[in-house]
Formats: structure tokens, sequence, C-alpha cells
């Protein structure tokens, strides 16, 4: 008896294990199917889950310009700065303006105490007048002499001494005229006026103190801020398409704020340097703003972007559609039937925001740009909503400029972000 109730205890317990382990299905009473069919199961027993539907956002391709970038970090430097320093030596009288004031080319900064100078200049005048009187009468006795000497009344020797006398005095009054004109000059230095258009910065010394035209602070320093440079450094590999770009036309250049988003100014490429630093592999870059309304100030540091193409008609993803597999770079488009089909793509430029594909979908097509945690090739999908694909800023249209029959330069080489080099922050759009 003891052995039949064993056996059943242990035939109970296997048929209990093998339900468990999916081996056999026991109707055990208030079991529901549903429950049933998705209760898993083990070693090989397990039953198809129900497919999840994976919730997803979308975005169509489309076709727009897209401009070529070059980003790079420069600094804000003065078209022109100038130490106003004094000429003379002398007690200062006056300072004429104010700090931080904007000033115009000739306005008075300052004046030095002119009374020495005045003196000078009042001693070589006099002088002249009387080196004139003398010229006057040595002409009218050379007059004299070379009709006396013509009649053979007075002595040629005579004539030709006072003849020589003569040009020694008119030599002697152009002398003193240029003492004059030194003198004049040396008083004008007295008067110190704005050398340039522009704004003045902190006094460096003030009214009664004597000045010293050997002091090296100054008087006052003067920054030309209207227009203003900024000066950049490139990676060297990217001065072909720089300088292609320039020879199109004038490139157009913004400074941006830190966040790397918004427009401070548009200015223009001035210049390119004429030789690359071997020791960074850089070149160096000088654009010129406007800088009307002051935003842009010399020493400050900044977000440059130049312009030096533009992809006419590419077709654009927003940048998030984009992943990158063992195989490259893919997207997964959204099928008829509302599944998730993954295609292979070739991606030119990238950014933060959008992608160019140049190769592997079709145009128009519609790409998921989220839930790819959840997806595989042939995912059931429910599309929630269009994701708007952010357009690139509008590129600055080009000031034409040619040059020799070289219209048409070579167009940027498509790169991947590259890294910064020689301190520049560069990367290619």
């Amino acid at each position: 008896m003891r052995k039949m109730i064993a056996l059943l205890v242990l035939v109970g317990l296997g048929a209990w294990g093998a339900d468990r382990l999916g081996l056999i299905t026991i109707p055990f009473p208030g079991r529901d199917s549903a429950q049933e069919q998705d209760r898993p199961r083990l070693f090989g027993g397990r039953r198809a889950q129900k497919s999840e539907v994976v919730p997803v956002l979308t975005a169509t391709l489309t076709r727009q310009d897209v401009p070529v970038t070059i980003d790079a970090v420069g600094t804000v430097q003065a078209l022109n700065t100038v130490v106003v320093r004094a000429q003379v030596d002398g007690r200062l009288m006056e300072l004429t303006f104010r700090d931080g004031q904007d000033v115009k080319k000739g306005d008075v900064l300052a004046r030095i105490d002119p009374r020495t100078y005045q003196a000078l200049y009042d001693q070589v005048v006099a002088k002249k007048a009387q080196d004139e009187s003398q010229l006057e009468n040595a002409r009218i006795d050379l007059d004299r002499y070379t009709r006396l000497a013509v009649g053979n009344f007075g002595s040629r020797q005579q004539a030709d001494t006072q003849k020589a006398t003569v040009a020694q005095l008119e030599a002697l009054v152009r002398l003193d005229q240029a003492a004059i004109d030194n003198a004049k000059a040396i008083l004008d230095y007295t008067t110190i006026t704005a050398p340039i258009d522009g704004r003045t910065g902190l006094r460096a010394i003030d009214a009664g103190n004597i000045v010293h035209a050997a002091d090296a602070a100054g008087i006052v320093t003067l920054t030309q801020v209207r227009p203003v440079a900024a000066v950049f450094s490139l990676p060297q590999q990217y001065l072909r398409a720089v300088v292609a770009g320039q020879l199109r036309g004038r490139l157009k250049v913004q400074a941006m704020e830190a966040d790397n988003a918004t427009v401070i100014q548009t200015g223009e490429v001035e210049v390119i340097d004429n030789q690359v630093d071997i020791t960074t592999g850089t070149v160096r870059v000088k654009a010129i703003f406007a800088n009307a309304d002051l935003a842009l100030w010399p020493g400050q540091f900044i977000n440059v972007r130049v312009f030096v193409d533009v992809l006419r008609q590419a077709l654009v993803a927003p940048a998030g559609a984009v992943q990158r597999g063992p195989k490259g770079a893919f997207v997964y488009v959204l099928t008829p039937e509302s599944k998730a089909a993954m295609k292979s793509v070739a991606v030119g430029r990238q950014d933060e925001n959008i992608a160019v594909i140049q190769s592997g979908v079709e145009d128009g097509a519609t790409v998921i740009t989220t839930g790819f945690g959840q997806l595989t090739d042939g995912s059931a999908v429910r599309p929630q909503a269009q994701t708007p694909t952010l357009a690139q800023p509008d590129a600055p249209t080009p000031e034409a400029r040619p040059r020799g029959g070289q219209g048409q330069g070579r167009r940027a080489e498509g790169q991947a972000r590259p890294q910064p080099q020689g301190g520049a922050a560069a990367v290619t759009r």
C-alpha cells in the first residue's frame, strides 16, 4: 500500500514538473486559456508569443539645398588699434573726450601747454623776416653793380661777388622757411587729434600731469570697432575648398553664439593668409563684420561658420533616422504594410540636425526616427506622428566676383566630422 502511494506521488510530481516545463499541459480547474497561450514555455515547448506593434515617429525624405560649411573658433580683433601718445613734452592742459566715447578722425582729444612751442615758432618767423630784408637789399646792390660793370664804370668782380651774396641769402631764407615748417609742426603737436574713427578706452593719464613723448602708456587707446575683424584658423585640408569658394565669390561668414545655433552677425572673408603654419598645420583667415550694433567686441571668442559651397537639391533626412551597424549606416523605411524595412544607405554630410543621403533609399520615402531599441527588420510599427526635417540655415547669397575666367571652383570634398587640428574646432557639414 505504501509503495502504491509513493508511486502515485512520484507520478503527480512528474506531471506537475512536465507542465511547468511546458512539455505537457494539464487543464487545472480555473486556468484561463488566454493566459495559457501567453505562458512562457521552456526546452522547445515555448509557444509563440503575440507579436508587439512598436509605436514610432517617422519623417519623409525631402530635397533641399544644403550649404557646405566649415566651423571654427575665432577671436574678434579691432580693425585698427592706435595708442594715442604725446609727440612733445609738456603739461597736459585738458582732455576733451570721455572714456568709451565714439570719436571721428580729426576730433580733438587733448591739448598740451603750447606757450614754449609758440615762442620757438615766433623766433623762426622773425628770423626769416630779417633774412628776407637782407636779401632784398642784396638784390638792389646786385642790380646796381651789374649795370656799372656793363658800362665799364665798375668792377665785374664786384658784380659777381654780389651775385654770390644774393644766392647765399636766398638759401638762408629757404632754410628759415624750413625752420618755420618744423616749428609749426611741433606747435601743432600740442593739439592731439584722433587719427582714426573709433572708440576710446580708459584714459591712462589725467589733465594737469606732465606728459613726455617717450611715455609707453600714452594718453588713451583708440580702437576701430565699426567694422570689426575676426581671425580664426582652419585645418589645411580645408584650404582647397576655401580657396575655391573664394574664387567663385566673396565667402560669407557667420559669427555664432556659444550654442553654435544663434547667429550674431554675418560678414565676409577678407583675406586668407599666404602660408600654412608648419607647426600646427593650420592657415589663418580674417573675416570682416559691419558690427553696426556693437555685438562683437575686440578680444571676444566666437564660433565662426564659413559657407564654402551649396549642395543643390540634396536628399535630406533627419540625423536621428540614420543608424550605424557592423555593415555601415542604415535606416528603417516604413513600408505600406506598416512594417520597418532595414535599408543600407550611403551618407554624405551630416550634422546634429540633418543627414544627406547619397544612395540606398528612394526620394520621398518615409523613414523611422525613434524606437530603434525595439525594431528589427520586418517589425510591425504604428506611426504616431511626422518628425519635421530640420532645414539647414540658408546660405548667404554670395557676391559675384569673377576672376580671370576662374568662375568655377572645386567643390569641397565630403568628409564626416573631422577631429579639430591646431586648436581649431572645425566641422564640415
